[in-house]
């Protein structure tokens, strides 16, 4: 089977799809070929805007890096953001078009399809090659009716598909040939080759698990793909460990904590400073005893008024107010920025039951949750340093109100957010504050800092997609892929 598309699915969530399609990605792109990713349908509350002007996921953002061209929504034409446990608001080609319980988008599944369809059409106009990364396993028999998602996208396009499985959580092979039991013949069929993820340990110990492997299914595994240690790729959706123990803090490093909202959005946002050597940062469960911190940051939040109910409940306005008294310092970002505030209106029933919640009363300014969303890459600089600062927005709220007068930055497009008359409280709706270098320095210089040691996330980001490729070069059969792909094979 050969096709213009290379689709890779998984036995089970995170058996590495997303690691491996950005690594086809960038490898594709080092030998001239024009590729892009593509995830026909993704759940996911780390989201990007994209270059016309649309949301995806985030991990299809970083795949477009990989493959050095421009996020766009037809790479990822159906995305799921959960705002309850049975339900999520539905994003087709980039825009919000309302919220569904699991049933009504069953149904809906028609219209979804055809999207996803279309959006794939138009890429491969656009580019030679394009990988594509399933969601979740393509096993669960309860979701195989109308699947838009894994294999019912793959008989549609007739594209030939790759099965990972992570051999670091055990069962490997259980995971592998179990999925396979579950498929159906033209299914099976569909499956060219096998891979093995995060594999660590002497492979000749493994040699004869593949070779059984190959001669009871038939199907050839492509390559045994090691464990990489402090490799960063963005989260598509899981939340990060904590890696950073307390006796590893210095003198000279800066404590932030981050509150695990029920329903945080865009906590890539924080791996600039989860990675930054000098930075202690902590994702603090709402159950969890709230650590002394130099500096709080509440994240983005797909349910505001809910999530801003489970901070009152669990204590953290309590603690935040005691934090503030000791001098220390909060941003809030998006949806916790909008927690700042008096007021939290959604008369349309945005994301929940209509209604207003009461917020922090930290700043002086309400918002108003409206239908439309503002989905726009900006640039521009800080107010209380001359750092360039660059990101995205997405959000459907209005903030009004006179802490406004001292804004946070200064944007192309006009003032954005706003920093307390004490210089206390800084908030914003940007996404990706800290991945700006100079951005980064002087928010943390303003949150006690003493001396930075320049540290940029972009370059690592670029040498960890790097990383990857190198190990499609160095552990799998390119060859074969080069033939799945009805790519000639490249010079020595």
């Amino acid at each position: 089977m050969i096709s213009n598309t290379l689709m890779v699915q998984g036995t089970t969530s995170d058996a590495g799809k997303s690691l491996l399609v950005t690594a086809l990605c960038r490898w594709l792109f080092r030998q001239g070929v024009r590729v892009a990713p593509f995830k026909p349908q993704n759940m996911a509350l780390n989201s990007a805007v994209t270059v016309d002007g649309g949301e995806i996921g985030r991990a299809q953002a970083v795949q477009a890096d990989a493959c050095g061209v421009a996020a766009h929504t037809d790479m990822n034409p159906v995305l799921l953001k959960p705002n309850t446990d049975i339900g999520a608001q539905v994003i087709i080609q980039g825009h919000a078009i309302g919220n569904m319980d699991a049933q009504n988008y069953h149904d809906y599944k028609s219209v979804a399809a055809a999207a996803v369809l279309q959006s794939h059409a138009r890429l491969t106009t656009c580019y030679e090659k394009i990988i594509v990364e399933g969601a979740g396993s393509p096993a669960e028999i309860n979701l195989r009716a109308n699947d838009i998602a894994n294999m019912g996208f793959a008989e549609k396009v007739d594209c030939p598909v790759i099965l990972i499985a992570d051999i670091d959580r055990g069962g490997v092979f259980a995971h592998l040939v179990g999925t396979l039991e579950l498929l159906s013949k033209t299914e099976r069929a569909r499956i060219k080759g096998f891979v093995i993820n995060r594999f660590r340990g002497d492979l000749s110990l493994l040699q004869s698990g593949l070779d059984w492997l190959e001669k009871y299914t038939g199907i050839p595994v492509i390559g045994v793909l090691p464990y990489l240690r402090d490799l960063h790729l963005e989260a598509e959706d899981a939340l990060p460990k904590n890696h950073k123990a307390a006796a590893d803090i210095s003198e000279n490093k800066i404590r932030i904590i981050v509150p695990v909202l029920p329903r945080i959005s865009n906590h890539t946002d924080f791996d600039p400073l989860r990675l930054h050597p000098q930075v202690d940062l902590q994702f603090v469960a709402l159950d969890e005893k709230i650590p002394t911190a130099d500096l709080i940051i509440l994240p983005g939040s797909k349910s505001v008024r809910d999530d801003l109910q489970w901070l009152r409940d669990k204590g953290w306005l309590t603690a935040i107010e005691r934090h503030l008294r000791y001098g220390g310092k909060l941003i809030g970002i998006c949806g916790g920025f909008q927690m700042l505030g008096q007021w939290v209106h959604d008369p349309h029933g945005v994301e929940g039951e209509p209604g207003s919640t009461e917020g922090m009363a930290l700043l002086e300014m309400e918002t108003t949750l409206e239908q439309d969303k503002q989905l726009r890459n900006v640039r521009g600089r800080l107010a209380m340093a001359t750092a360039e600062v660059s990101g995205y927005e997405i959000h459907a709220g209005v903030t009004r109100g006179a802490a406004l007068a001292k804004p946070a930055l200064h944007l192309e497009q006009g003032a954005d957010g706003a920093i307390s008359e004490d210089n206390q409280i800084f908030a914003t709706y940007l996404h990706g504050l800290f991945e700006s270098s100079q951005a980064c320095s002087a928010l943390l210089a303003w949150s006690g800092l003493k001396v930075e040691q320049p540290y940029d996330y972009h370059a690592q980001r670029e040498a960890d997609i790097n990383r990857v490729a190198d190990m499609v070069e160095q552990h799998l059969d390119t060859q074969r892929l080069l033939k799945l792909l009805d790519l000639q094979a490249m010079d020595a």
